[in-house]
């Protein structure tokens, strides 16, 4: 059973990226199943640190990213909306280049909170980085 609002697209999440971090890092969202949403997010001069790694600031933005979108995409847009509380992340592997993956899925999906899990792996999937955000669930004032 998909915990969406409505039948959101990879289409419809892409239309976001341009003019914001996302598009400037080149994140992509790649695809949506009925419990989790993927993007991608190349390791290139946008996203590396000087040691040539990518940076783990990247990391946590395709992570804040992916746990943002999903929760935004749970709720009905006319009524309510979602912001960042806290979030977290363990760098496990180095990434030089290609991409990196993120997939994030529900742990929590409250009236007031929702809790994110987002795995980044490389192309091999092994484990660049774990990261968990805790959103909070607003209601739009008319």
């Amino acid at each position: 059973m998909s915990i969406w609002y409505g039948e959101p697209t990879v289409e419809q999440a892409n239309d976001v990226v341009p003019g914001t971090m996302m598009g400037h890092l080149g994140i992509e969202f790649t695809e949506i199943g009925d419990r989790y949403i993927c993007a991608s997010m190349p390791v290139d001069e946008r996203t590396k640190q000087p040691m040539g790694l990518l940076h783990g600031g990247a990391s946590v933005v395709l992570a804040e990213t992916l746990g943002s979108s999903g929760c935004m995409l749970t709720l009905n847009p006319d009524t309510h909306f979602c912001v960042g509380l806290e979030i977290n992340a363990n760098h496990i592997r180095s990434a030089r280049s290609g991409r990196v993956y993120g997939r994030s899925e529900p742990v929590h999906l409250g009236r007031s909170t929702q809790v994110w899990s987002i795995r980044i792996e490389d192309k091999q999937q092994r484990l660049v980085c774990i990261s968990r955000i805790t959103m909070s669930v607003l209601e739009k004032r008319v």
